[in-house]
């Protein structure tokens, strides 16, 4: 069992000082179950993809860009990112699910098939105006997702846009 820190809340200072002071206090506590997460610093673009591309191949979702001279702030903010991987392909729309709630009389998720039959849903990603107007039953659609589930489904899919004909 551990307790990872990877930040010090309320803690004056930039987020590298932060870092340090962390770092310092996890040393000095003695305690073997406390650690400290580990962080990185990259020098361009190429560097942040070959880091992101080994975090991704060891099991994780991706990483969480911080802001250096940041001070500490609460909730959401522009001093931090996450970054994650996102894949995309093609299927065909074979079916509308009509929406519930907020969406009732417009598209609540399109059945869609993937070019080796396989089927699932896709009902985020959506535009108001997609909804109202959804694309047709047989167009051809890209979305994103994470990865494949084990049933070789794509997981988080998400609406990207149609694709036009050529």
């Amino acid at each position: 069992m551990r307790y990872m820190v990877f930040e010090l809340p309320e803690a004056p200072g930039t987020f590298s000082e932060r870092i340090e002071a962390m770092g310092a206090l996890v040393r000095t506590s003695a305690v073997p179950w406390l650690q400290a997460v580990e962080h990185y610093r990259v020098a361009d673009r190429a560097e942040l993809m070959r880091r992101m591309n080994e975090v991704v191949r060891a099991g994780g979702e991706g990483l969480m860009l911080h802001l250096a001279d940041a001070p500490y702030v609460t909730g959401r903010g522009d001093v931090l990112l996450k970054v994650k991987p996102w894949l995309d392909a093609e299927a065909t729309v074979i079916g509308h699910v009509p929406g519930q709630g907020r969406y009732r009389g417009m598209l609540g998720a399109l059945r869609v098939e993937m070019t080796d039959g396989r089927r699932f849903r896709i009902g985020t990603g959506f535009k108001d105006e997609t909804r109202r107007a959804p694309p047709p039953i047989g167009a051809l659609i890209t979305y994103r997702y994470r990865e494949l589930n084990k049933n070789g489904l794509p997981r988080f899919a998400s609406y990207l846009r149609m694709r036009e004909a050529f």
